[in-house]
């Protein structure tokens, strides 16, 4: 199992697509983010999150780490590549809300215990393929694809920014489970959708790093 790890706007579901053009033989798994878009009780968890993070972040951090286990214990194939994980949930985005103040102690002691039960139930990745993005590129490319309820501020980004760097880059305090699994860095900040030239190339990277793994 694969993991398509980066920051919001980096295109990762772009890029999920397009593999299946490469290596025909994976299979994809993308993340289901129209379960936190589509209305609960006639809300939705992202907008909500977004508006009011204080009040929703712990409701959001849960809710997409169930999302994320299920997709981790359907992964049964070694050639299942999945967008995001519940490593990049915890050390980037539930990290980030405590140290914004959006979690309370409290909630962050609770979160903690969750992940760790969770973490126990989840065999490791092979690898994880990190779309490395400019917070500034990334944030103009959300206001052009403008999504319902997606208003980010670009320091949120830059914020997320720095937890990828630190959780896939710099391995601070990373778990020792997966502080060894390899990491291949993909520069996202080129348009890649259209140019094949610069798709041949990355995604050359990209299996070749699979086959190494598996």
């Amino acid at each position: 199992m694969f993991i398509i790890e980066g920051n919001i706007g980096a295109g990762k579901s772009t890029f999920l697509k397009l593999i299946q053009k490469y290596i025909q033989e994976a299979k994809i798994a993308l993340e289901p983010i129209e379960n936190w878009h589509n209305n609960i009780q006639g809300q939705s968890l992202l907008e909500n999150f977004y508006k009011d993070p204080k009040r929703w972040a712990y409701t959001l951090e849960t809710v997409t780490m169930i999302s994320r286990l299920k997709g981790h214990r359907q992964s049964e194939s070694p050639l299942t590549i999945i967008e995001r994980s519940i490593y990049s949930g915890h050390y980037c985005f539930a990290y980030n809300d405590y140290l914004s103040g959006f979690l309370s102690d409290f909630e962050w002691q609770i979160y903690l215990e969750l992940f760790d039960l969770v973490t126990k139930n989840c065999k490791n990745p092979d690898g994880f393929i990190y779309l490395k993005v400019d917070p500034n590129i990334a944030y103009k490319r959300i206001n052009k694809r403008s999504r319902i309820g997606e208003t980010i501020p670009l320091e949120y980004l830059q914020q997320i920014n720095d937890r990828h760097e630190e959780f896939l880059i710099k391995k601070q305090n990373v778990n020792e489970q997966i502080k060894n699994v390899p990491v291949l860095t993909i520069d996202c900040n080129e348009e890649f959708e259209e140019d094949v030239k610069l798709q041949n190339k990355i995604f050359h990277d990209v299996k070749n790093f699979i086959l190494d793994l598996i």
